[in-house]
């Protein structure tokens, strides 16, 4: 049987919340794009899709 599954994707605009949270993240992570990434998932407390392994130094829910 096949099983079939939707995944809640949404977009972000970077607002100033998410920009404000990037001077509380460490620098375990020097991409600024995934860093912007990463604090939006933390402020709008959203999990993050990726397999980058540096993601899971911060304080957020990684699905892969």
């Amino acid at each position: 049987y096949t099983v079939y599954f939707t995944l809640s994707i949404k977009i972000l605009p970077i607002l100033v919340p998410h920009c404000l949270k990037i001077i509380e993240l460490p620098f375990y992570h020097r991409d600024p794009f995934d860093r912007i990434i990463i604090s939006q998932a933390s402020v709008e407390q959203m999990q993050i899709m990726s397999a980058d392994s540096s993601f899971l130094q911060y304080d957020v829910e990684i699905i892969w």
